[in-house]
Order: structure tokens, then C-alpha cells, then sequence
């Protein structure tokens, strides 16, 4: 009964999610109604122990990622930049591939460093500009965007410095380069799949003469009558952006070292803080106010009238896209600490193979809660002891422990209550409705990927 309990909180709040409900509103309640049929009388120490205090912590920790992410897309915006680099890749490469550059430019940001939510509100306006002009459905942005910033590039591409790759290597002692070529052709089976999905639907819209679309919402708005900058300068605070991310985080700990106290002559307690775990954010927040003084520098002619209404803009946009996302993360601290869930997890140990057990555990884990770095955490921290254990029973390296998982969170997360998939859709103006079954269509490609690491690891050997 318990488990029948958390699933039904779950469906409940993935129903109202593609329904068009507010996921602010509809995760307390879920998360609660599970609770109340759990435990009647732990529903408001749950509400307030458990579910605010994660939401908070989640808001305290990234709402300046969000915010920051947000005025520097909606700049790109207003500057003209996102239009130059779309004539230029036109130019280029023709309408055909407008999908295939919002994925590489996605790819590139990511693999740099940047967070999957900057990421959403950097490159929104550029997809926008070039699916109107190339007259692709606005429906399908979302899952381009998500083939570009919520997979290979996440958890498969060796190296990639997203915490899906990195929190592996805290229980089996390996690197964010962990096998390599395990690695390799995992991105290769994402991406090329990937796209050749995207082109499908793609075909099937412009056969059924759908173009891009009329009843839209928040709609890149640059101005028609402005001089396009050249596109070198266009492209320069995108990769700036992903470069000055990679020296912060090499520079932050320089400067402050393992730890830093502040001590305020008005302060009564010192506060102490812990460089290792805020190097990430500190270093994509002061990445992204560099990008945003660059094209301030290069565009403020360009982009001072409409500054004071596009940056109200792009905070609503900022206090909504983490509101949501914040509320989806206290949905799944809350969940997780049902005995349904337990219960649920306990009995995924009985899967005898080391990787299919690894694989299904996290990417069931990460589904209910939402969240790819979430559910792996919970699975890795339960069972990891039994999967080091099984793998050296079976003579599999760690490294490939280590891929299964990273690649295996980022298959069922992106649920319709996903948090980046909700701040996504959010930013595009579209519902789940418009765009989520092209987002699953990506989901089912990215869940495939692991099995298909997993089959080539048995088949060959090769790591």
C-alpha cells in the first residue's frame, strides 16, 4: 500500500504538470496527500521540516543562477546578438540545420560548464529566431534544447564537469573521465538518434503544413529596425560565458581557500563557509555577470530604451522558472522519505545482473523524484557498497559503474514534473500539452542509451 501511495503522489503531480496546472501549487499537495495517507500527523512537520526546507535551500543555492541566467538571455535578446548568429548560420548552413546548431551551441555551453538552466535562458532567444525563420514548429524548440543541454552532454560525454558525471566519483573513487569510450558511444547513440527523431517529427509537421506558429508566448522581442552586430562579436558572450566558468572554477578556491569566515563587525556569529561545495555556482554566477557587462559594453546603445521593462521581464521569468523548480525539489525530498519509497528501492536489489540492477535503480529513482542528480544520490548512497561488490564479483571496472549510473540518471528524469523540463517550458512560453511528447520522445532515446552502453560493454570488453 505504501508503494501504491508514492506512485499515485507521483502521478498526481505529473497529471497536473501536463494539465497545465502550477507545479508551485500542485507539489505541496501531492507531497502532503502522501503524507497524510502515510502519517496524518506528520503532514505539517513534513510540510515544514522536510518540503519548505529543501524548496528554500534550493532557492537560496540557485535563485541568483536563474536570475543571472535570465538577464543575460533576455540581453542577448534585446541586443540584437541572437538574430546575427542565426542570419549567419543560415547563411551558412541553410534553414535544414537549424536544429542541429541549437544542439551543438547547447553542447558546447554545457560541456563548458555552464548549468542547464542557463543554458535555457541563454539559447531560447537564438532557437526562437532561427525556427521562425526557418519556419519550424516553436513546439518542437524544447526538445531540440533538450538534446543539446539534458543528455550526452550531461552524463555521457567523458569529461563533462555536470554534477551527474561527478557525483558518481564520490562512491567509486574514479574521475569524470571515467570510461572513455563507454562514454563516446553512448553520446554518439544519443545525439544520432536523437536527431534523427527531431528530423522525423520535423517532416511529419511540415508534411501536415504546420509552420512555427501564431498564438505564441514570450517571444524573443529584439527590435526589426536595429543593425545586427557581426556575428564574432554575437557569438563572444556565449563562449566567454563557458570559458570565464572553467577559470572561476579554478580561481575561487585559489582565492578563498578550503573554507572562508566572515566575520562582520554587526554580525554576532561568524559564517563559515564551505568553498568546495559553492565553487560551482559562485563560478557560473560571476561567469554569467561577465557575459552580461560584455554585451552591456558592445550593445547598451542598442538595448537602453527597452532595459528597465526587459529586465522586469526577464526577473518574473527568473522568479517563476525557480518556483517551480524549487517546489518539483521539495516534491521529491519528500517522497523519498515515505516508506513506499524505501520500499521501493529495497526491492530493485533483487535485479541479479550488477549494471541492469545499477542502471534500473537509478533511473527509477531519479523518475519518482525528478531529478537526475537527486534520484542517483539516493541510489548511489543506498547501494553502492552492493554494486562495488557485485561488479568486483563479476570483474567489472568501477569506471563502468560509474557511466552506467551517470548515463542511467539522465534517462526516466525528465518526467513531465521535472524541473528543468518545467523551467524549459516555462521560458518558451509553451504548455506541456504543445511540447511534451516531443521532450519524452528525447526522454525514451537517453533511457535506451544505458542499455545500449551496457550490451557494447558485455559484447567487447572495451571500457
Amino acid at each position: 500500500m505504501s508503494v501504491i501511495i508514492a506512485l499515485a503522489a507521483l502521478t498526481l503531480l505529473m497529471l497536473a504538470a501536463y494539465r497545465g496546472y502550477s507545479v508551485i501549487l500542485f507539489a505541496p499537495i501531492a507531497a502532503l496527500g502522501a503524507v497524510l495517507l502515510t502519517d496524518p500527523s506528520a503532514v505539517a512537520p513534513a510540510f515544514t521540516g522536510v518540503f519548505m526546507d529543501k524548496m528554500v535551500g534550493f532557492v537560496k543555492l540557485y535563485f541568483p543562477v536563474f536570475l543571472l541566467g535570465a538577464v543575460f538571455g533576455k540581453l542577448i535578446e534585446l541586443s540584437g546578438f541572437s538574430r546575427s548568429i542565426v542570419a549567419a548560420a543560415i547563411r551558412l548552413l541553410g534553414t535544414r540545420q537549424a536544429m542541429l546548431v541549437i544542439v551543438l551551441v547547447c553542447a558546447l555551453l554545457t560541456y563548458g560548464g555552464v548549468s542547464l538552466f542557463v543554458v535555457v535562458f541563454a539559447v531560447y532567444p537564438f532557437a526562437a529566431e532561427m525556427f521562425r525563420q526557418s519556419n519550424i514548429p516553436k513546439r518542437l524548440i524544447p526538445a531540440t534544447i533538450a538534446l543539446g543541454a539534458f543528455s550526452f552532454t550531461m552524463d555521457a560525454l567523458p569529461g563533462t564537469p555536470q554534477i551527474q558525471n561527478i557525483i558518481p566519483s564520490t562512491f567509486f573513487n574514479t574521475t569524470a573521465w571515467a570510461a572513455p569510450w563507454l562514454g563516446l558511444i553512448g553520446t554518439a547513440f544519443v545525439f544520432s538518434a536523437g536527431m534523427l527523431f527531431l528530423q522525423r517529427q520535423r517532416n511529419r509537421a511540415q508534411r501536415a503544413g504546420e509552420g512555427y506558429g501564431t498564438e505564441l508566448r514570450n517571444e524573443p522581442d529584439t527590435p526589426n529596425d536595429i543593425a545586427l552586430p557581426n556575428p564574432w562579436i554575437a557569438l563572444a558572450p556565449l563562449l566567454l560565458v563557458g570559458i570565464m566558468n572553467l577559470l572561476f572554477t579554478q580561481w575561487i578556491p585559489q582565492w578563498y581557500g578550503k573554507t572562508h569566515t566572515l566575520a562582520l563587525p554587526g554580525m554576532a556569529t561568524p559564517v563559515q563557509t564551505d568553498i568546495a561545495k559553492i565553487t560551482a555556482i559562485w563560478a557560473v554566477e560571476a561567469a554569467l555577470l561577465v557575459g552580461i557587462v560584455f554585451v552591456l559594453l558592445f550593445a547598451f546603445s542598442t538595448v537602453k530604451s527597452k532595459l528597465a521593462e526587459g529586465s522586469k521581464g526577464a526577473v518574473s521569468g527568473a522568479l517563476l522558472a525557480a518556483m517551480n523548480t524549487a517546489s518539483e525539489y521539495g516534491f521529491g525530498a519528500v517522497i523519498a522519505s515515505l516508506p513506499g519509497f524505501l520500499v521501493l528501492a529495497d526491492g530493485l536489489k533483487s535485479i541479479p545482473n550488477p549494471l541492469v540492477n545499477e542502471a534500473i535503480t537509478v533511473t527509477l529513482l531519479a523518475g519518482i523524484t525528478g531529478s537526475a542528480s537527486g534520484g542517483m544520490s539516493i541510489a548511489l548512497a543506498a547501494m553502492s557498497d552492493s554494486f562495488i561488490a557485485a561488479a568486483h564479483g563479476a570483474n567489472i571496472p568501477l569506471e563502468v559503474l560509474h557511466r552506467v549510473a551517470a548515463m542511467a540518471s539522465g534517462g526516466m528524469d525528465t518526467l513531465p514534473h521535472n524541473g528543468a523540463v518545467i523551467t524549459l517550458l516555462a521560458v518558451t512560453g509553451l504548455t506541456h500539452r504543445e511540447a511534451y511528447k516531443d521532450i519524452f520522445g528525447i526522454t525514451i532515446i537517453k533511457t535506451l542509451a544505458v542499455f545500449v552502453v551496457i550490451g557494447v560493454f558485455y559484447a567487447t570488453g572495451i571500457v
